[in-house]
């Protein structure tokens, strides 16, 4: 270390040298943990929202039975905090990753929260449609799955994709506590060498980054939203 780093860690400066590839490596992990996230806690969160919709009374693959079940446990998952969630999926994630500790064993259970909070998104979003539209493609003799694909996902599309940027946020949100079982990610930096290290500087260098990314993903989702919606 350089005369001028000593100096200025005395004066409780960081030092950016040293931290400066730990906190790359944390937007890495933090990009990591939401992108899988959203593609695999998206699709099956979206599969499941899909099925609540349509199985739903009055719905195009009407199924009282199959309903009941997916309701039951997207109530019983959905209102789950996370950090609790990762206790109660021990067993299951140690089973399927093979490890409970690190990014992929947080990653599962973020896909895990994420898939039961797209469904309920997804089926509140879909109950919005004019029931009038599905019953005009009904009386044209359309079946259901030419009717979920056709006249169903693509009449909420643009509110789809505002949901899927509310969940975004919310799984930025869960990866700052995948620390807790050593994750990384942006939350851990900012803990670690923010918080306990008493350098308040690193702490907001990690939340300004967490806000930027928010950000754009924000700004992303409303362009493609209105976009779409202007069709």
């Amino acid at each position: 270390m350089t005369a001028t780093n000593q100096l200025l860690l005395a004066a409780g400066e960081v030092d950016w040298d040293r931290l400066g590839p730990t906190y790359l490596d944390a937007i890495s992990d933090t990009l990591f943990m939401v992108i899988i996230t959203m593609i695999v806690g998206g699709f099956f969160g979206l599969i499941i929202g899909l099925f609540l919709y349509t199985t739903r009374q009055g719905g195009v693959l009407q199924n009282k039975v199959v309903y009941w079940i997916l309701n039951i446990l997207v109530n019983f998952f959905r209102p789950i905090p996370f950090i609790i969630m990762i206790a109660m999926l021990y067993a299951v994630t140690l089973a399927v990753v093979g490890t409970t500790i690190g990014r992929e064993a947080a990653t599962f259970v973020m896909c895990v929260t994420a898939t039961f909070t797209v469904a309920r998104i997804v089926e509140q979003n879909l109950v919005a449609i004019d029931p009038g539209v599905i019953e005009a493609a009904r009386a044209m003799g359309a079946g259901p799955w030419r009717i979920i694909r056709t006249v169903i996902i693509p009449e909420a599309l643009g509110p789809l994709i505002l949901g899927f940027t509310f969940i975004f946020i919310a799984v930025i949100d869960m990866s700052a506590m995948a620390g807790y079982i050593g994750g990384g990610g942006l939350g851990d930096f900012a803990i670690v060498y923010g918080y306990r290290a008493y350098q308040p500087e690193v702490t907001w260098v990690a939340v300004i980054t967490i806000v930027v990314i928010v950000q754009l993903a924000q700004l992303l989702g409303n362009y493609l939203s209105r976009k779409v919606m202007r069709r």
